[in-house]
């Protein structure tokens, strides 16, 4: 293989589902180089009816997530597919935690920073154990959707990622 062959690898920070191994495999269909770090000047919230989080600048804000290292073109096409226009990507500064070494990476970030939906603090670990195996279900039906579309748009597969339980009201 040239060099021309080879297309610069991505490296791109997760704060949310995506810091689950399991999710990674679907969606990338391998595990990358996975490696601990910190955003700061970002807060993590949840969004009312959705599965998954965002992050929105905040000045003193610290997120604790994943960055998956050197991924190629089409794993980014993937992750940008999957996160639709709801998130912009952009590129930030990290620390890495187990070094302290500052890196830049790339990352999603709520394009409404003042969307009404956002709200309080998302939890990996709740998360885990109450949506994770419906995020796999729904990962695998977006990867069969990106290889043969037959006809349904990006929004069929945006059901699968609303929580089924709405908010109940007093």
């Amino acid at each position: 293989m040239s060099s021309s062959d080879q297309s610069p690898s991505h490296n791109v920070f997760v704060y949310g589902s995506f810091q689950e191994p399991a999710v990674v495999g679907l969606i990338l269909e391998c595990t990358p180089v996975i490696v601990s770090a910190q955003l700061h000047g970002y807060h993590l919230y949840r969004l009312k009816g959705r599965l998954h989080p965002c992050i929105s600048p905040s000045e003193n804000g610290v997120i604790n997530g994943k960055i998956l290292t050197g991924l190629t073109d089409v794993q980014l096409e993937n992750l940008d597919m999957i996160e639709g226009d709801d998130y912009v990507r952009k590129t930030v500064e990290v620390v890495l935690t187990d070094t302290c070494e500052k890196m830049n990476v790339e990352t999603y970030v709520w394009a409404n920073k003042d969307d009404p939906d956002m709200y309080g603090e998302w939890d990996f670990e709740e998360w885990k154990r109450l949506h994770m195996e419906k995020f796999i279900e729904a990962s695998k039906k977006f990867m069969e959707w990106k290889k043969n579309p037959d006809g349904k748009s990006r929004e069929e597969f945006e059901k699968f990622v609303h929580d089924d339980d709405p908010p109940t009201s007093a």
